[in-house]
């Protein structure tokens, strides 16, 4: 028995060996044990450190060509101090105070007057500085550096600070207000850091962009995001083609770039959307391309010169393409051809839809707009118009939109007169009659639930002609509808004249 005995009692000798040991580790790991010192291995090293993604190559190569503007204005003399308190002047907020009012002697100045303690009294005030301040680029190592037009609008003086802090004065070469943008001259005997305009049709939505400026004063701030959109209209003109960003855009950025990560310019900033005056995270930048095509003007002449039309022009609806006979809903349909214009000299007629321009096709109205301003006053194109379900090709020399005056009012709306003989078109909820100077067919009254109320048709509209077919009473208006409904048309297109200014509307064909 004892011969069998000892394996076992050596084997829980090594067994009881073998769980200290383990207990001692975990011990020694701060596994269990409390009061212990951990012990650890070596900290892991990498030999050579991991490349890590950001922006400083690139704001340390571009950041000396972006600078700050400050623009001096004279501005007339405050005729009532306390009118224009709030940042706007100096007067004090508690002027209206009554006599009895125990804060108003701190307010009180010796002489009776009013003002914030410690303010000497003023007399008559002569004229005075206000300063601005916006954000630009030199473009060229000779000077030459684009801002806003909204940033010198104004100005008399116009001061560029570095971004080492040294200043430099500058003069005004030329703005364009349509595209606001602002081309300024720094003279020095010294050569600037400059950078350049990079292709934005390679920007992609989401790809990174940086913004360099001066927002609210504080100078050479950068601030990254991405490209939220582009070809946004903000209404702003008739060439509106903004790309959207995110990077943080604030008062005082106005006129700096927007840059790829290759460095170069893919739009200067321009506007904000910000209820609240601070930046939200939506931002314009006026595109790299249409920036180059003005400043590059600036430069030569020192002003922009743009060819001209000269058409008023509307969206083609579905409604509208289907009721013309266009396969699809695309370029812009005359509204009304301007007197004396180069496109009434050339034949363009109202109702024309323009598909067109020296072959390239036309999307929309504003497309248009910004493909005939790139031409130069005097160039001849040939525009495309779709006329009664063809396509005609029309010779145009262009005008200078510089030289229009666009001051110019309109006259006197028509006289509708007093309806007589009113005629219902059964199906389209329109009364008609005819206009006192036998052009067109008025509205005289429209039942609310019909497709003509829902299309925005009013009494007081004159339809002047249907289907591109002139119409002086409701036989031709009838006539017009039924020969739209014998074709196979599902909508028929009135052209509504009020207050002299042209609009067409698509009603469905109505069934009888």
């Amino acid at each position: 028995m004892q011969h069998e005995t000892r394996p076992q009692t050596k084997r829980k000798g090594l067994l009881a060996g073998v769980l200290a040991a383990g207990v001692a580790g975990m011990a020694l790991s701060g596994g269990i044990v409390a009061n212990t010192i951990p012990v650890f291995a070596d900290p892991v090293k990498v030999d050579a450190p991991q490349q890590q993604f950001g922006f400083a190559d690139v704001v340390e190569k571009v950041s000396p060509a972006v600078v700050s503007v400050r623009v001096t204005q004279d501005v007339k003399p405050a005729m009532d101090r306390g009118q224009q308190f709030g940042g706007r002047g100096f007067g004090s907020p508690f002027e209206n105070l009554p006599e009895d009012h125990p804060l108003r002697r701190f307010f009180d100045t010796p002489d009776g007057g009013q003002g914030m303690p410690g303010m000497r009294p003023r007399g008559p005030q002569g004229p005075r500085q206000a300063i601005g301040q916006g954000s630009g680029f030199f473009i060229s190592e000779d000077g030459y550096l684009v801002t806003n037009n909204h940033v010198v609008d104004g100005g008399s003086e116009y001061t560029i600070v570095m971004d080492d802090g040294s200043e430099y004065d500058a003069k005004l070469v030329g703005t364009d207000a349509r595209t606001d943008l602002a081309l300024l001259k720094v003279d020095a005997d010294r050569d600037f850091t400059y950078v350049e305009f990079g292709n934005e049709d390679s920007v992609r939505i989401g790809d990174w962009v940086v913004a360099v400026g001066n927002p609210f004063g504080l100078g050479g701030s950068v601030t990254a995001g991405i490209v939220s959109a582009r070809g946004r209209d903000i209404g702003a003109g008739p060439y509106d083609d903004f790309l959207q960003i995110d990077a943080a855009v604030n008062r005082g950025n106005s006129g700096g770039p927007a840059f790829g990560l290759d460095g170069k310019v893919i739009g200067v900033n321009t506007a904000i959307f910000s209820p609240s005056g601070g930046n939200v995270g939506i931002a314009f930048a006026i595109p790299a391309s249409v920036a180059q095509d003005v400043v590059a003007s600036l430069r030569q002449d020192g002003s922009v010169e743009r060819g001209w039309l000269g058409v008023q022009i509307a969206p083609v609806t579905d409604d509208i393409a289907e009721a013309v006979g266009l396969s699809e809903a695309e370029g812009a349909i005359v509204t009304l051809p301007d007197n004396e214009t180069p496109a009434s000299k050339a034949g363009i007629q109202t109702g024309d839809v323009i598909t067109a321009v020296d072959g390239q096709t036309i999307e929309g109205p504003r497309e248009l707009a910004r493909r005939i301003a790139n031409y130069r006053p005097g160039s001849s194109v040939e525009v495309t118009v779709w006329r009664n379900e063809s396509a005609e090709t029309i010779n145009v020399e262009l005008g200078d939109l510089s030289s229009l005056d666009e001051a110019a009012s309109l006259s006197d709306g028509p006289n509708r007169g007093v309806p007589v003989d009113p005629s219902s078109l059964s199906g389209y909820g329109l009364t008609l009659t005819p206009s006192e100077d036998g052009e067109g067919v008025v509205v005289t009254d429209i039942e609310p639930d019909s497709a003509a109320a829902e299309k925005g048709m009013q009494p007081g509209d004159v339809i002047v002609s249907v289907n591109g077919k002139t119409v002086s009473d409701q036989a031709d208006v009838r006539d017009a509808l039924s020969q739209a409904a014998e074709s196979g048309r599902k909508a028929a297109l009135f052209q509504l004249r009020t207050n002299n200014q042209n609009r067409f509307v698509a009603l469905p064909i109505a069934k009888s």
